[in-house]
C-alpha cells in the first residue's frame, strides 16, 4: 500500500512542477507607501493592479505656455490632496500639448502629501467598480488615469461607458478622482448634422435626443480644460525650455540663434506638427548632437 502511495505522489509531483510554470505568479496588494503608480490589469472575469516604477522628473514649471490650464488642474489637486470638494477632470484638445504631461506633473508635486496615480485603459474602464473597492479604505489619495479616451462613431459601448461612470464616480470615495485625456471635447466624433436640428437625421425622430445622448458621457467629468495647436512663438519658448534643461543636465554651454530657431521650425514641418511633443524631441536631438560633436 505504501509503494502505491509514494508513486502516486511521486506522480503528482511530478504533474505539478510541469503545470507551475503555466500557472499565473501570484498577486501580492500593491504597497502604497512604496510604489507611487499602478496600471490596472484586467486577467480572466476580475483584474489586479501592478505596481510601475516611474521617475518624478517632470515638474509643473516644464509645461510652458498653457498657465490657465495648468494652474486650474492643479488648484483642483490640492483641493482634492487637502481632503477638499473636488472634480473629475476630462483634459481634451489637440495631440502633443501637454495632457497626459500635465496628470503626471501633478503627481510629482504631491506624492508626499499621498497622491498616486492608477493607469487604466478604456477598454478597462468596465472595471471601475472593481478598482474603487480596492481603494476605498486606504489612506492615500488616488487619481485614476484614463488616457486617450475617445470613441468612434457606431461603437455603442459609450452608452455601456456613460452608465458604468455615472455610478461609480457618484458613489466614489473621497479619496479616488478620474482624470482623463481625450482629442474630442465631447469623446464622440460630432458631425455638422448634429446642428441640424430642424430636420430628420439618419432616421432620428427625435435628432436632439441624439445628440443629448453623445454629450452626456462628458457631462460626467466637473471640470473641462481645453488644449489648443501650438503657434509658432509658444512652440520656440517650449524648445528653448526644454534646450536649456537638458543641455543643464549635460553641462553643456548653449546660446539661442537665429539658425537654430530656422532648425526648430524646420523639425516641426518635416513632422507636420507644432507641439510640445514635437519640440521636446527637437531638443533632445540638438542638444545630443551638440554632445556628439563637441570636442572630448
Amino acid at each position: 500500500m505504501d509503494s502505491h502511495l509514494n508513486a502516486f505522489l511521486q506522480r503528482a509531483e511530478s504533474v505539478l512542477t510541469r503545470l507551475e510554470p503555466l500557472l499565473p505568479a501570484p498577486r501580492c496588494a500593491v504597497d502604497w507607501q512604496q510604489s507611487l503608480a499602478a496600471r490596472w490589469h484586467r486577467e480572466g472575469r476580475g483584474g489586479f493592479l501592478q505596481p510601475l516604477t516611474i521617475t518624478l522628473d517632470l515638474h509643473l514649471s516644464d509645461l510652458i505656455g498653457v498657465d490657465t490650464q495648468r494652474e486650474q488642474l492643479a488648484r483642483n489637486t490640492r483641493q482634492f490632496v487637502q481632503g477638499l470638494p473636488a472634480n473629475h477632470a476630462l483634459l481634451w484638445g489637440a495631440r502633443g500639448t501637454g495632457k497626459s504631461s500635465l496628470v503626471r506633473a501633478l503627481l510629482a508635486e504631491h506624492a508626499t502629501a499621498g497622491l498616486r496615480l492608477i493607469e487604466i485603459e478604456r477598454d478597462h474602464l468596465a472595471d471601475l467598480p472593481r478598482v474603487v473597492e480596492l481603494l476605498v479604505k486606504l489612506p492615500q489619495r488616488f487619481v485614476l488615469f484614463c488616457d486617450d479616451l475617445s470613441f468612434e462613431a457606431g461603437e455603442g459601448d459609450y452608452r455601456v461607458l456613460k452608465s458604468v461612470l455615472d455610478g461609480s464616480l457618484e458613489r466614489a470615495p473621497e479619496n479616488v478622482l478620474l482624470y482623463a485625456t481625450s482629442n474630442r471635447r465631447h469623446l464622440l466624433p460630432e458631425k455638422h448634422s448634429d446642428n441640424q436640428n430642424w430636420q430628420m437625421i439618419d432616421g432620428e425622430l427625435h435628432p436632439n435626443e441624439a445628440v443629448e445622448d453623445k454629450i452626456a458621457l462628458s457631462d460626467r467629468f466637473g471640470l473641462w480644460l481645453s488644449f489648443y495647436p501650438f503657434t509658432q512663438e509658444h512652440f520656440l519658448d517650449v524648445v528653448r525650455h526644454w534646450i536649456d534643461v537638458q543641455a543643464a543636465q549635460a553641462g553643456l554651454h548653449w546660446q539661442w540663434s537665429e539658425e537654430l530657431e530656422k532648425a526648430a521650425i524646420r523639425w516641426a514641418l518635416g513632422r507636420g506638427n507644432r507641439n510640445g511633443r514635437c519640440a521636446y524631441q527637437f531638443a533632445r536631438q540638438w542638444v545630443g548632437v551638440q554632445l556628439l560633436e563637441s570636442p572630448t
